[in-house]
């Protein structure tokens, strides 16, 4: 059948848990309130400082919103499929939420990689860093982070919605591009291109990006003072620990979408699918705000006047 001819995708990964599912309801309720507000509370302390208007920060803040985006194109609607009885979602609501996720996993990579650089050049090039990373290369380099994806994404989608579908039953608790593909009449040879292209001339090239820019990193390290050292600890262990939690995140959600995961519980492969979108908004928040004193000190002086 096409797709014009379908109203609504089901969600077969949802299965019946009795009146545990107003607990699960409230635990998911809780996460998502601290999301939001651990992550807006960063950007309007980062906005209204203006000590932390230096590159690092503005970073960061490109960052802390694309987790409010993200979070909040899964976490509303896991809200309203958990008390339902019927987990449907329609079609022009589907490939929203597909574009909302896909665009937020990539704007994170993209993000993380900018910030890699970042702090290459903080790091490794101090005395050129003010000129490097002057305000109108900050951004271009956050429009870019957000404009490319943007691209990238509507024309992957765009592969999927003019195609035709032999099925409406998607194995997952939201909307997945891969599964959408996989319920195509036709083949999906165009989308598995488009992918890989993409995969191995971006995707690819931002990972040797945030590679190299380590490996110099600790080359200056090793052979640098203990100040040089203590900057780049300070500065570079949240943002490895970020990079570090959203490689893991990417790899389950890529593992469950091309193997048969049949054997997994069911429980473990909805909390595996989750990760990516959850962790990553609940931990970086915390990574950045318990670590770098300047951001402590901006939020002390928020709620308690003093320095």
């Amino acid at each position: 059948m096409n797709i014009s001819q379908v109203s609504y995708f089901i969600l077969s990964a949802y299965f019946d848990i009795g009146l545990f599912k107003y607990l699960v309801f409230l635990i998911i309720m809780c996460v998502y309130m601290f999301i939001i507000s651990s992550n807006v509370l960063l950007v309007v302390v980062i906005c209204v400082n203006r000590s932390l208007h230096e590159p690092m920060y503005m970073f960061l803040c490109s960052l802390f919103v694309n987790e409010l985006y993200g979070s909040s194109s899964l976490f509303p609607f896991l809200l309203v499929q958990i008390l339902s009885d019927l987990h449907t979602v329609s079609v022009p609501l589907c490939f929203l939420q597909i574009f909302c996720l896909y665009m937020y996993v990539n704007v994170e990579f993209y993000n993380l990689a900018v910030m890699s650089y970042d702090r290459y050049l903080a790091i490794c090039h101090p005395l050129h860093y003010s000129t490097q990373m002057s305000f109108n290369v900050i951004v271009k380099l956050v429009a870019l982070s957000w404009c490319l994806p943007l691209v990238v994404i509507l024309g992957m989608i765009s592969l999927n919605v003019t195609s035709e579908l032999c099925g409406n039953i998607i194995d997952r608790v939201f909307c997945n591009n891969y599964y959408i593909a996989v319920l195509s009449c036709s083949s999906a040879t165009a989308s598995n291109i488009y992918g890989l292209v993409y995969t191995f001339s971006v995707l690819f090239s931002l990972a040797a990006l945030i590679l190299y820019t380590y490996v110099k990193i600790l080359q200056v390290c090793f052979s640098g003072s203990k100040q040089t050292r203590q900057k780049a600890v300070n500065t570079c262990t949240p943002h490895l620990v970020s990079l570090l939690n959203f490689s893991f995140g990417s790899f389950f959600a890529v593992l469950q979408s091309r193997f048969d995961m049949s054997r997994v519980p069911n429980i473990l492969r909805i909390i595996l699918s989750l990760y990516f979108v959850t962790c990553q908004p609940l931990l970086n928040p915390l990574l950045y705000g318990l670590k770098l004193s300047k951001i402590q000190i901006s939020c002390k002086t928020l709620f308690f006047g003093q320095k």
